[in-house]
């Protein structure tokens, strides 16, 4: 299964998840995170469903390139890295 996982400093402000899927493509898996902790939607996606700006995913080492439809491919094996810039002062 595909494993997603999101980055540490996100943890501080909301429950990350790491999510083993069979989603075939990164919504489907980002929407099994969503399922466990509905809060963590806001975080990751904007209002229109695409990832907010500040958002980086990395699919088996690789920028993910579909970031409006999330429609990037995971193999069953793959490792989904989900890292959210955060700032503050």
């Amino acid at each position: 299964m595909a494993r997603i996982e999101f980055t540490s400093q996100l943890h501080r402000f909301v429950d990350t998840p790491v999510v083993d899927t069979q989603a075939g493509v990164l919504r489907a898996g980002l929407e099994a995170a969503f399922e466990i902790n509905p809060r963590l939607r806001g975080y990751i996606l904007d209002d229109q469903g695409h990832l907010r700006p500040n958002v980086v995913v990395f699919i088996d080492g690789r920028r993910a390139r579909d970031l409006r439809g999330l429609t990037d491919p995971l193999r069953p094996d793959s490792r989904v890295h989900v890292l959210h810039a955060l700032s503050g002062g």
